[in-house]
């Protein structure tokens, strides 16, 4: 009778791990997967600490190549929850098959998913030394990652876990250590709550458990004391009068030439009202003409602003004398002054990377916005008389700290927008909060101006005192002030935090260079 072997490869015993890893794997992804309930428009913050929890406890005993698997899963369901709203640009938009579309939308999600991955593979090769260092060295990395996505390949700095707490207790740290500091507690209140999960019924280590608790209950006690801080100040005289006109052009019209004139005409419509405010703002790109072709049209806003006092900033392509070369700008006229272009442009909405092998492609890499240059570091706001404008354009005031090193003391920020590209998804909600938090860091008030919403003005608080309707055209009157002052994070951005982590990381790297070393 033939006796037959088995391969090591086919014994039951490693059939039903094999099994377990990847229902391990699904249970991730479903756990990122439901991360961005925490964030807008659902704000539902816990499920982010239990999802983390979940997550964080999956990667205990593993080898680094089954916790980047496990890793890149939970970034799966991250951004493929999170940020699949991009396909409505790629499909709506950019003239794309929904089958390309979908297929595109794929691998941005599945980039982002690498790009996440890849930090806490490093972190299990080289940190994961116990359950004491992985109380800290786990939120450790997750902001270290984070900060990565911020500036790795000009950077996509969504979804940050941070943003999810503009209402809460933790709110207090972001004028401190800004969002990655709120998220280095939201992580470690998630790991602690992993940690007491993995000793529960092991007595000589519940005490560990006991100081895991408490230090998270402290950091949260002291989120709430530092929430009645005012870190800026403000006066009864710095008081303005605010018009954000939203003009909801549809992009599908917004640069025909055949429709120059009626978009021009009820840009005026809106604002002929509202000449008596202090400052009028009007979104990206409002004008549907070049800087030097809208000369005339901007020499008569500069008059019926002055002639009111009014200082009125606007959005416009900037063509500059060097051939094929255009900027993203806001423009001051009346009252105020000078023009700021845009640094942080977004890939393939303005420009196309590697565009010398994609542009002609497909419709999607031949948009006719993606000419867009970099405009240098450094610029002045917008001025008038009394104050200094901060002024940031769309996608830049998703970077944490090119906002703070823009501010330049400027009592007061504007942002201006065009979220049409992303229709009635999540999208618009998700860039709004962030604008929340950017006034919370800095301590300012934030006037935001969009074409189809949402636009509004966010308090030094990170409060929405005013917002507008999506996909209406209106003109939105409110106050502001004029602050003075700074918070820690607007003088030091996030290095503090940043460097925090690296210095816990080295401290959980010693021990293993030391094995590595030792004779």
């Amino acid at each position: 009778m033939p006796v037959y072997s088995m391969r090591p490869s086919d014994t039951p015993a490693l059939h039903a791990s094999r099994t377990r890893q990847w229902a391990a794997h699904a249970a991730a992804l479903i756990a990122g997967a439901l991360v961005p309930l925490s964030l807008a428009p659902y704000d539902y913050w816990p499920i982010a600490i239990v999802g983390i929890a979940i997550f964080g406890f999956s990667l205990q005993g593993l080898n680094p190549k089954h916790a980047w698997l496990r890793s890149l899963s939970f970034g799966l369901g991250l951004y493929g929850c999170g940020v699949s709203w991009v396909y409505v640009s790629i499909h709506d938009f950019g003239y794309t098959s929904a089958a390309l579309a979908v297929l595109m939308t794929f691998l941005f999600v599945a980039f982002l998913a690498l790009v996440f991955s890849i930090p806490f593979y490093i972190y299990q090769r080289y940190c994961a030394l116990g359950r004491l260092y992985f109380l800290f060295s786990f939120p450790a990395i997750w902001v270290l990652g984070e900060w990565l996505r911020s500036w790795f390949l000009t950077g996509f700095p969504w979804l940050y876990i941070g943003y999810g707490h503009i209402d809460t207790w933790l709110s207090g740290w972001a004028p401190v250590l800004g969002v990655y500091g709120v998220s280095f507690i939201v992580v470690f209140s998630a790991t602690a709550l992993c940690y007491c999960v993995s000793l529960f019924n092991r007595r000589h280590t519940r005490l560990h458990a006991g100081i895991a608790v408490s230090l998270t209950a402290a950091l949260w006690l002291a989120g709430l004391y530092l929430k009645a801080v005012e870190w800026t100040t403000t006066t009864e005289h710095d008081k303005l009068t605010v018009s954000i006109v939203q003009p909801n052009i549809p992009l599908e019209v917004k640069w025909n030439p055949f429709y120059r004139t009626a978009i021009s005409n009820q840009l005026l419509e809106l604002t002929e009202e509202h000449w008596q405010s202090d400052l009028i703002v009007w979104p990206e790109a409002s004008i549907p003409l070049m800087y030097h072709d809208a000369s005339d049209f901007i020499q008569d806003l500069n008059l019926r602003a002055a002639d009111h006092n009014t200082a009125l900033i606007s959005g416009i392509l900037y063509d500059d004398d060097k051939p094929n070369t255009f900027y993203n700008a806001i423009f001051g006229a009346g009252a105020a002054n000078n023009i700021y272009f845009k640094q942080r442009l977004v890939p393939f909405g303005e420009y196309v990377p590697l565009e010398e092998y994609l542009r002609g492609l497909i419709a999607f890499f031949d948009l006719p916005n993606s000419i867009i240059q970099a405009g240098p570091p450094n610029q002045k706001g917008i001025q008038t008389d009394r104050y200094t404008i901060a002024p940031y354009i769309c996608y830049e005031i998703v970077y944490p700290d090119l906002v703070a090193n823009n501010l330049g003391g400027a009592p007061l920020m504007v942002t201006i927008s065009n979220d049409a590209w992303f229709g009635e998804s999540i999208g618009p909600l998700q860039h709004f909060q962030m604008a929340q938090m950017r006034a919370l860091e800095n301590g300012r008030y934030l006037i935001r101006g969009t074409n189809t919403g949402l636009s509004g003005i966010i308090s030094p608080k990170g409060e929405a005192i005013l917002t507008g309707t999506q996909f209406v055209a209106e003109t939105l009157t409110g106050n502001v002030y004029l602050m003075r002052g700074q918070t820690l994070f607007s003088r030091l951005g996030s290095w503090p935090i940043v460097v925090f982590s690296l210095f816990v990381l080295l401290l959980c790297f010693l021990p293993r260079l030391r094995r590595f070393t030792a004779p």
